[in-house]
């Protein structure tokens, strides 16, 4: 149940944090306006909550660990709403962080 649960609470902030910074973008630099601004600030905003949601006790750890999450869910992001296509060494980068969500999150650590 801890690894679901931390899972899908980093999804869930990736969504609201990458979520914000799409709707931010596109009131400003696509000229949408500031409604789209708005609420882009208020989709960041459930990213820390969810972070505080984490069973974890260190919350270096968390946000370290969400970093490499964030960096594949970016591209991901990126792929299905820009169109961008990441090359061999962008999928091999995200795949790094990803194993070293892994280590940081659940290997075993002595009591």
């Amino acid at each position: 149940m801890y690894v679901t649960r931390t899972l899908l609470l980093f999804l869930v902030s990736a969504v609201a944090e990458l979520l914000g910074s799409w709707l931010v973008w596109q009131g400003i630099r696509e000229h949408r306006g500031w409604i789209w601004v708005g609420l882009g600030i208020v989709a960041s905003g459930v990213y820390p909550i969810a972070a505080t949601l984490q069973q974890d006790p260190d919350f270096g750890r968390i946000l370290a660990a969400y970093g490499g999450v964030f960096i594949a869910a970016a591209f991901i992001w990126g792929m299905v709403l820009d169109g961008f296509r990441p090359d061999r060494f962008d999928v091999a980068g995200a795949v790094i962080c990803l194993i070293g969500v892994a280590v940081i999150m659940f290997v075993p650590r002595p009591a």
